[in-house]
């Protein structure tokens, strides 16, 4: 920051100057970007089917080994309901059930649901239901960590 200095007449005779050091600063979001890009590529390639829904339970995250699992490439189900749209009827009560709760804070571990593949094959797959919360704590939605038991 920068303003002028002046003398009684209002004469400017100066300037007063105020700095900060940043470079702290700067490190700490580096950082903080670099741990976010290596989760997003853990994400994307681990070997479990992984998807995240937000708090209206449509999907926002499907990872490659979901998509291998089930057909559906990210962008077919991105925005998508995941109950009504990738699960089978049978199951679709007890998974919202699930997700409420960890929408509610409550995880949820190795829960067995059966998802529709694109080619309309079931397969049974193991959950783990997970909050998911955002830079305030506040709720955003759910991430499921699976695995495939067909």
């Amino acid at each position: 920051n920068a303003t002028t200095r002046r003398n009684n007449a209002g004469s400017v005779t100066g300037v007063v100057g105020v700095g900060q050091d940043i470079s702290e600063l700067k490190e700490v979001v580096a950082e903080s970007k670099r741990v976010a890009e290596d989760l997003v590529r853990l994400i994307e390639t681990a070997n479990a089917p992984i998807f995240g829904i937000d708090t209206e339970g449509k999907v926002t995250e499907w990872n490659t080994t979901a998509a291998r699992l089930l057909g559906f490439s990210k962008e077919e189900t991105i925005g998508k309901d995941l109950v009504k749209t990738f699960i089978t009827e049978e199951f679709q009560q007890s998974v919202n059930e699930v997700l409420s709760l960890a929408l509610m804070g409550k995880d949820t571990a190795n829960f067995e649901i059966a998802l529709f593949t694109k080619g309309g094959e079931r397969r049974e797959v193991l959950i783990n239901a997970t909050t998911r919360r955002g830079p305030n704590n506040e709720v955003t939605g759910v991430i499921g960590v699976g695995q495939d038991i067909t």
